[in-house]
């Protein structure tokens, strides 16, 4: 299964050239992370973030074609790997056209703050956490 979410690029997505400036498609990457685990593993980051955090430690991407002002781009994640306290997902953003627009692979890491906030470690996901997450492996 892949959790799909759609996005309309927007005028503060675009440079001056009328395409998504890159560092917007990790904004926009980043929101279906956070809608992904809001929406599908019922784990808001507003939530979460109590005590515990779910840091990117790793980002492959490929911008495969421009993506323009006005369009609507589908966005694709899935789990490629699910390890004891990490997860390796894949995504693509796809246009109205069928046009894959950017493409990679993203992994996150469960962590867990230490009371004074100051420092985190890896910590392992729950077992309901894990059922969850297997949903969306290998698609």
């Amino acid at each position: 299964m892949k959790f799909i979410k759609q996005e309309k690029v927007r005028f503060q997505h675009i440079d001056y050239a009328g395409i998504v400036f890159y560092p917007r498609f990790l904004e926009m990457l980043n929101g279906l992370v956070e809608d992904w685990f809001e929406e599908a593993l019922d784990r808001p980051f507003s939530k979460m973030h109590e005590t515990n955090g779910i840091p990117t430690v790793d980002l492959k991407i490929q911008f495969k074609n421009a993506a323009r002002l006005g369009e609507i781009l589908t966005k694709k994640l899935w789990v490629k790997e699910l390890k004891n306290s990490s997860i390796i997902c894949g995504f693509e953003f796809e246009n109205e056209s069928n046009n894959i627009v950017l493409e990679g692979e993203v992994t996150l890491v469960n962590v867990a703050f230490n009371p004074e906030r100051n420092g985190i470690k890896a910590e392992p996901f729950s077992e309901e956490m894990k059922v969850k997450i297997q949903k969306y492996l290998n698609s």
